[in-house]
């Protein structure tokens, strides 16, 4: 997803998207204990490890005079232990918003609930372990958020589900956290005058009295909550085509029909490549929807919901276009198992909207939009000195964040350098085939890269994911005639010593070799041959390396 201003800072919409080593012996056991806490500590959202959500029938009946929905929920869920009660999550009765239970059913029997601090638990006589019962709970209400309804920009009434991260449950009863994932269906009932999108593959649209009319969409891929969604409004729709055999649509508000058509249009490039680069895609349908989304872009699986404003008709969003649709795999199939991790997914999205640039327009652009995201690091340390995943986080929208989406990119593009581009991509295709339809922690996508490179990454993954900071550097360099040498120093001059490799860009009569080293010291000297007196010494330059400095000649 891509974060917007009103909601999260910094503002991160456009087309730039952007090893922990220990200091001291006598600290080695410190440290150890401090990434132990960090690896092991998990969000603070209380799983039901004893139910499996298998399925959710969604119906929902809408309507033009209040904004008061009217829902039924058919939940199938396979008992893993024997237990006689177990949670949802759906928001309670908060003044004239939030939703009422009605009812809780299960084989025409009415079951025992209680509904309270915006979960409902449900009694049962004991369930068996691995025994499927399927439980339908009737709701109505207001939706405080969640399904956000109102009037779009040209004035048109609209509903948008928008989930993100744990707001599922202000209009559905679910488990509202991605370590649960399951099929789902949408039976919309809403005015004729609306067109309806929604998760997964149309079964249905049939005309009803009263000038209503019901939609059902389904998928059989099973998904986290966070992009379950429907969108309800007045749509112009362009069906464009099939890309490796994926129908790809446009929906767009009528009144900027043209201008959303072209803006979208670019989708088929990003779809395209992430598909032979990754994996073929993993859903019945891509759909790019405007919408009421609070996000820049919010990846809702199989229809990507973008904010209104993405509409221009100036062509602008490539990148954003892209960011979304590699959150198709890593986010929506191949998800993180907590809030902690997220950079799993925006990480990966942030990194691949590069890559498909670099493959899209050459080597120079991904250098562009890597240093503009270097830069974009660098600036956020400066008050934000966490690492990317941070257990001190409360407020689970607060992992949103430079370090999950620009820092971890820079994170995955040093780590295919450290491993070479071939092993990189088998490591990354790799993870993905594993965890696809599943979720996953950092160290799950550590131990693949391991299995495929043969290398030991974890004092990378210390560095630079369980750590905070970057090298901070201090160079000088001097051309020693006689040797025909220049000799570099390197001064880490940040709190935590880091190890790296360091390439150095020697300009000479208007022609650049670039020399690479470790730098593993916090002060270290480099010789590097030059014959003749540099022009100049550029660090990084083909900007490899998360690092703050320049190279400064020293003349004696």
């Amino acid at each position: 997803m891509h974060r917007t201003k009103s909601t999260f800072r910094p503002r991160v919409i456009g087309l730039s998207f952007t090893r922990k080593i220990f200091i001291m012996k006598h600290l080695l056991t410190i440290s150890l204990l401090i990434i132990w806490k960090v690896v092991h500590a998990t969000d603070p959202y209380p799983r039901n490890e004893a139910i499996d959500i298998r399925h959710y029938q969604f119906n929902l009946v809408l309507n033009d005079t209040t904004d008061r929905i009217s829902g039924e929920a058919t939940i199938d869920i396979r008992f893993r232990k024997e237990v006689t009660s177990f949670d949802l999550d759906l928001a309670s009765r908060q003044g004239d918003q939030g939703m009422e239970v009605i009812s809780v059913t299960s084989q025409g029997q009415s079951i025992h609930f209680t509904h309270e601090n915006n979960r409902i638990t449900i009694t049962i006589p004991r369930s068996a372990a691995n025994e499927d019962r399927s439980f339908t709970i009737r709701y109505a209400g207001i939706p405080q958020d969640g399904l956000i309804i109102g009037k779009n920009k040209f004035g048109d009434r609209t509903f948008f589900g928008d989930n993100w991260p744990n707001r599922a449950h202000y209009w559905l009863p679910v488990i509202d956290h991605p370590y649960d994932k399951a099929t789902c269906e949408f039976r919309v009932v809403a005015p004729e005058a609306y067109s309806v999108i929604a998760t997964g593959k149309k079964m249905e649209e049939s005309a009803l009295p009263d000038r209503q009319k019901l939609t059902h969409w389904k998928t059989s891929v099973a998904l986290p909550t966070k992009v379950m969604v429907i969108g309800v409004a007045r749509f112009a729709i362009s069906y464009v085509g099939t890309i490796n055999g994926v129908p790809l649509e446009s929906w767009v508000y009528p009144q900027n029909r043209e201008e959303g058509f072209s803006d979208y249009a670019p989708a088929a490039k990003p779809l395209d490549f992430i598909s032979k680069t990754i994996a073929p895609y993993p859903y019945e349908k891509l759909a790019n929807v405007q919408s009421k989304t609070r996000f820049g872009g919010m990846e809702n699986a199989g229809n990507i919901f973008y904010y209104e404003k993405s509409v221009s008709g100036k062509g602008n969003i490539e990148g954003l276009l892209a960011h979304e649709i590699a959150h198709q795999w890593f986010g929506d199939s191949a998800s993180e198992a907590d809030w902690f991790h997220v950079w799993l997914s925006e990480g990966f999205a942030t990194y691949l909207a590069n890559v498909y640039f670099e493959n899209t327009y050459g080597p120079e652009r991904m250098r562009q939009e890597m240093d503009k995201d270097r830069t974009q690091v660098l600036n956020y340390y400066v008050k934000n000195p966490r690492p990317i995943v941070d257990q001190q986080i409360t407020d689970i929208t607060k992992v949103l964040n430079t370090n999950t989406y620009q820092k971890a990119s820079w994170v995955l593009h040093m780590l295919r350098q450290e491993v070479g581009d071939p092993k990189f991509w088998e490591g990354v295709r790799a993870y993905y085939q594993k965890f696809k339809l599943d979720n996953a922690l950092t160290d799950d996508f550590r131990s693949v890269m391991e299995e495929v490179t043969g290398s030991n990454l974890k004092a990378f993954f210390d560095q630079w994911i369980y750590s905070s900071g970057h090298p901070v550097l201090e160079v000088t360099w001097t051309w020693l005639p006689a040797q025909k040498k220049i000799r570099i120093t390197v001064v880490q001059q940040q709190e935590k010593l880091f190890q790296f490799p360091m390439e150095f860009g020697v300009l000479v009569n208007g022609s650049q070799t670039i020399e690479k080293t470790a730098v593993t010291n916090r002060k270290q000297e480099i010789l590097l041959n030059a014959a003749q007196k540099p022009t100049s010494l550029q660090l990084d330059p083909l900007t490899h390396l998360l690092f703050q400095g320049t190279a400064k000649e020293v003349v004696k």
